[in-house]
């Protein structure tokens, strides 16, 4: 198999207000030894040729990470499809057939995630996003945010923004979507800091979880 990330573009999506959070970027919070968005970094740099960040306002506030910063093309913070769009044009730019994006508020994605959704990507499914199954009841668990997709639909989704079309399923259903499920065992890769309570829980596990990966992520 091709290896993907020859034809990988990825891209952190930190374009939204935060606003459960009381604003401001997210991603820099806290985990102990690094902040989150220095987490997402440290696991998804590995998987992907090149790495950018999704943010709006001033880009110097990220100068410290080293990575290019793509801002929304479309005005109002329209959610994360115009941080898959601003990607998509990015890539196309340079060359790539594909972006794999990744929340900035979840630090304990999976390390194989591309390869993943690489592997379950057909012809009839050009978009394949990350599910998890509910323990309890065994249905599937959608990580819509989480997904590899081909910039060749980049002026349909344009057109579907610019429509109105914002979340994410809505649009990927009409192109064929295919689904990548990750297991939950021995934590849950997707737990994203939405809220105080899971900032306090994710402090408590990131020793445990980078200490699972054996080798903590660069910058701790």
């Amino acid at each position: 198999m091709t290896d993907p990330r020859t034809d990988i573009m990825g891209v952190i999506l930190a374009g939204g207000a935060a606003r459960r959070m009381g604003g401001g970027d997210k991603g820099r919070l806290s985990l102990g030894p690094l902040t989150m968005i220095e987490a997402v970094v440290a696991r998804l740099r590995p998987q992907c040729r090149t790495l950018v960040l999704n943010a709006n306002g001033d880009p110097a506030r990220f100068a410290d990470l080293g990575l290019e910063v793509v801002p929304d093309s479309l005005p109002g913070l329209p959610g994360p499809l115009a941080g898959v769009l601003a990607g998509m044009d990015h890539a196309a730019a340079r060359g790539y057939g594909h972006i794999l994006t990744a929340a900035a508020d979840t630090p304990f994605l999976p390390a194989g995630l591309a390869g993943a959704l690489w592997r379950a990507k057909t012809p009839e499914t050009p978009i394949v996003l990350a599910a998890t199954d509910d323990p309890a009841s065994g249905r599937m668990v959608r990580h819509p945010t989480f997904g590899l997709w081909p910039v060749s639909l980049r002026e349909d989704l344009r057109q579907a923004l610019t429509a109105g079309v914002s979340k994410i399923v809505l649009w990927t259903e009409r192109h064929g979507t295919g689904w990548a499920r990750f297991p939950t065992e021995p934590f849950d890769p997707f737990f994203n800091v939405n809220a105080p309570g899971d900032l306090d829980r994710a402090r408590r596990l990131a020793p445990l979880i980078f200490g699972l990966d054996r080798q903590p992520p660069a910058g701790s």
